[in-house]
């Protein structure tokens, strides 16, 4: 077989194989708490408290888009005002900001989820 058809089959093995891992784990530490006699609303725990999680990807996303837009923009006036080599200033800006619009997002969800 060629190179073209083991790649795919290769990526869905491994996905297949996580998602596998993750759910045979899950299922076997539940089964031995209910065992023990612990009660199942451990299992429920982390759900109904705190902020919704839609709140926190909306907002995590928003954060990140500004600061790739800041990159963009910050980029921009650095290859405009100095003899830096545009290739590289471009990406390494808009990572760079993407980072901290993610870190700013991080810290704000915390702050959302303190409030609640």
């Amino acid at each position: 077989m060629g190179a073209q058809i083991l790649i795919p089959i290769s990526l869905f093995l491994m996905i297949f194989g996580v998602f596998y891992l993750i759910y045979s784990t899950r299922n076997r530490e539940r089964l031995a708490l209910i065992e023990k006699g612990v009660d199942a609303s451990i299992f429920l725990k982390g759900r109904s408290n705190g902020v919704p999680s839609w709140k926190i990807i909306i907002l995590n996303t928003a954060f990140l888009l500004i600061g790739i837009g800041l990159g963009f923009f910050i980029a921009l006036f650095i290859s405009t005002y100095t003899e830096m080599n545009s290739d590289v200033v471009y990406p390494a800006t808009i990572i760079t900001m993407s980072g901290v619009g993610l870190l700013v997002g991080f810290n704000r969800a915390k702050d959302l989820d303190k409030e609640q």
